[in-house]
Parts: structure tokens; C-alpha cells; sequence
């Protein structure tokens, strides 16, 4: 048995010689493949970081913003049809509310008479006019016979052939009618004073009277409550019967086609974001299956605790310091708009595209209109259309 053992321990200490030959190795290659991942990983980084992460800045402070229309009366009534209802869909100059419009018909009838009456009264002006004209006509035609008899008799009163008396009241007769002629010339122009200058339709009485009417015809035309703009209706409070009077709100309308995103970046974000560059938007509503694009349209000229309703009184003595976040606006895509319906006040998560930061960060030169609307011409137009019938068939009438 001490024989084997002997035998033995030569080979067991060959293979104990090699096991420690192999650790070494094992070890300086389990570190060569940890320090490859490490380097793999960091190089990795460094160009995500390069590449993509310093050029975007993110936030999921956002969220989806767009125009509030609030719908009030221009004109107190009483409220006797309610034509729409919350969620539905209305167009632009489509009829919401209907207003009693008792009172306003009858102040509408009133000035649609007093148009038509001063349109007469114009007319029945020239009408003077001429006939003092033709006075001032017929005043001149005596006051030439008056002359002319006076030339034939005095050769005869020369000639001691007419008496003195005769040629006196011929005399007389000029005199007076000279002083008729100024009187007749006199009174034509007072005629001619209210008239001169301008037809019938453009005259100040008859412009006063349009004028009138025109206001009684908008009042009137105002108990009926159109839409100003495309959208959906929100927050309707009005009610059958309800009194209601200038300014009260009665409902919203939301139109969800102009949609922008108010995007909330803390203030340490905003040293490389420019106007115009491109933006990634995802919402809750969609995940990320759906990804908007849009653009930063203007940064905020203030921070949002200077428009708080109790902005920070940091001159107090307890200050802590807070980072502070400046709306950013971003427009959206319509026809994606079209596409994936937004509702205002989502949450939306924004992705900045800074990688051309050379742009401006404050909008300069004059600004365009953010929202226009032009149904409430047409009332004013179809206003002066009434009146121009109402002074042409006055004109045919007093003619006739």
C-alpha cells in the first residue's frame, strides 16, 4: 500500500501543476471579455450620447392646448330654442340659440319706416328745388317784361305822350319785380342747400335713417346665436327660458382641428431650443404607435410662476431654490391632426430635435392672425342690402 501511495503522488501533483496553469489564463480571459463588454458598453454610450442624446431635449410635461370659443349673446332676450347639444359637431354659421326677438322686430319695423319716410322727405326736397328754380325762372321772365314796357314808354314820355304817373308805376314795377327775382333766387338756394352734393341714397337724412335701421336690423338679426367657427360643443349652460343678457356664457365651442402642444421645459433644457426645429410627439391616448410631428413655434416670455395666481415671493427670507419650467408652444400636423383626433388637455410626451440651434428663440416682424372668423359679416352685408331695397322702392314710389 505505501507502494501505490508512492506511486501516486508524482501524478497527482502534475495535474495540481496544470489546473494552476490554467487559472491564470481563464482569468486573463474573463477579464479581456468584461473589459470588451465595459469598452463595448461605454463606446456605445458615447455615441448614443452623440448622436441622439445631446441632440434632443425631451419632457413629458406636455400637453395638448388649443382654441376655447365661448359663446355669449350680443343682445339680452330670452332663450326659446337650444338647436345643439354637448360632444355634437357644429359648422361654422350654423343657428345654436334662438332668442325671443319680440321687442327687436318691432324697433326694426319702426326704422324701416323711418328710412322709407326719409328717403321721401329727400325726394320731396328736390322736388322743392326745382320747383324754385322754375320760380327763379318765372321771376327773371317778369322782371324782363317789367324792363322791356318801362324801354317802350319812356321815348313817349318824352315826348310829352304818356303821363309821368304811367311811367312811374313802370318804374316800380322793375323795382319790385327785381326784388322778386332776389327773393325767388333767395329761396332756391335754400332749397338747394339740403340737397347739394348728393343723390337721395347718399343724402345726411337719409344716411342717418339707413344708419338707424342698419343697427336695428343687426340687433335683430343678433336673438338668432350662430356658430363662429367649426368644433365640437362643450360646457353648454344654457336653458330653455333663461334670460340671458350681453356676455354671459352659454356654451364652448372646441375646434379640434388647430391644435398646438405646450410643451413645459425645465429652464437648464432650453439653452440649445430654437424656433422652428422639428418635434416628435406621442400621447397616452395613441402610445407610441402613433407619433405626431410638429415644430416649435415660440418660447414663453415668462415662467410659469410668474403667471401663477400667487406668484413666489422669493425676497421673504425662505428661499429654497426650485428649477423653473417656460411654456414652449408646438404646432401640429393637420392632416395628421385629421387622421388621430386630439382632445385638448391630453398628455403628451415631446422630443426636440436641437441639432441645428443656429435659429431664433424670440418670433420677430408683425404677426399674423391667429383666428379669424367672417360669418358675422355677412349680417351687416344683408343689413345694407334691406336698406338699398327699402330706398329703391321708395324712389320708384315717390316717382310714380
Amino acid at each position: 500500500m505505501s507502494a501505490k501511495q508512492t506511486n501516486d503522488s508524482p501524478n497527482h501533483h502534475n495535474q495540481d501543476s496544470g489546473m494552476a496553469a490554467k487559472d491564470p489564463v481563464k482569468r486573463r480571459r474573463s477579464l479581456l471579455i468584461v473589459a470588451g463588454i465595459c469598452t463595448l458598453i461605454a463606446l456605445t454610450w458615447i455615441l448614443l450620447w452623440l448622436f441622439m442624446f445631446s441632440t434632443r431635449r425631451s419632457t413629458d410635461n406636455a400637453y395638448v392646448n388649443g382654441h376655447q370659443i365661448s359663446i355669449s349673446s350680443q343682445v339680452p332676450g330670452t332663450v326659446t330654442a337650444i338647436l345643439v347639444g354637448d360632444t355634437e359637431y357644429v359648422k361654422a354659421n350654423q343657428t345654436l340659440v334662438r332668442l325671443d326677438s319680440t321687442d327687436a322686430d318691432i324697433r326694426l319695423l319702426q326704422a324701416r319706416s323711418a328710412l322709407a319716410l326719409a328717403v321721401r322727405q329727400v325726394r320731396r326736397q328736390i322736388d322743392t328745388a326745382a320747383s324754385a328754380d322754375a320760380i327763379v325762372t318765372m321771376r327773371k321772365v317778369e322782371l324782363k317784361q317789367a324792363r322791356t314796357d318801362l324801354k317802350r314808354h319812356l321815348p313817349l314820355l318824352a315826348a310829352q305822350a304818356e303821363a309821368a304817373e304811367i311811367v312811374q308805376h313802370l318804374r316800380d314795377a322793375v323795382i319790385q319785380a327785381r326784388a322778386a327775382v332776389h327773393t325767388a333766387e333767395a329761396n332756391a338756394r335754400a332749397a338747394h342747400s339740403a340737397i347739394t352734393g348728393h343723390d337721395v341714397a347718399h343724402n345726411p337724412v337719409v344716411e342717418r335713417a339707413r344708419a338707424q335701421f342698419r343697427a336695428a336690423w343687426v340687433a335683430a338679426a343678433r336673438n338668432t346665436i350662430i356658430a363662429p367657427v367649426s368644433g365640437y360643443v362643450a360646457q353648454r349652460s344654457v336653458q330653455l327660458g333663461n334670460n340671458v343678457v350681453p356676455g354671459q356664457q352659454l356654451m364652448t365651442i372646441l375646434p379640434l382641428h388647430h391644435l398646438w402642444v405646450e410643451a413645459n421645459f425645465k429652464e437648464n433644457q432650453l439653452h440649445h431650443i430654437r424656433i422652428g426645429q422639428p418635434v416628435k410627439i406621442t400621447t397616452d391616448l395613441y402610445g407610441n404607435n402613433v407619433v405626431f410631428h410638429g415644430k416649435v413655434a415660440g418660447l414663453g416670455a415668462g415662467t410659469g410662476s410668474v403667471f401663477s395666481l400667487l406668484p413666489a415671493q422669493n425676497a421673504t427670507g425662505n428661499w429654497i431654490k426650485v428649477v423653473q419650467r417656460v411654456p414652449v408652444r408646438i404646432t401640429l400636423n393637420d392632416h395628421e391632426l385629421d387622421q388621430h383626433p386630439l382632445r385638448l388637455g391630453l398628455s403628451a410626451h415631446v422630443v426636440v430635435n436641437i441639432r441645428h440651434d443656429h435659429g431664433a428663440v424670440l418670433t420677430k416682424g408683425p404677426a399674423l392672425p391667429t383666428a379669424v372668423t367672417h360669418v358675422y359679416e355677412h349680417i351687416a352685408a344683408r343689413a345694407d342690402a334691406q336698406a338699398r331695397k327699402i330706398i329703391h322702392a321708395n324712389l320708384t314710389t315717390h316717382v310714380h
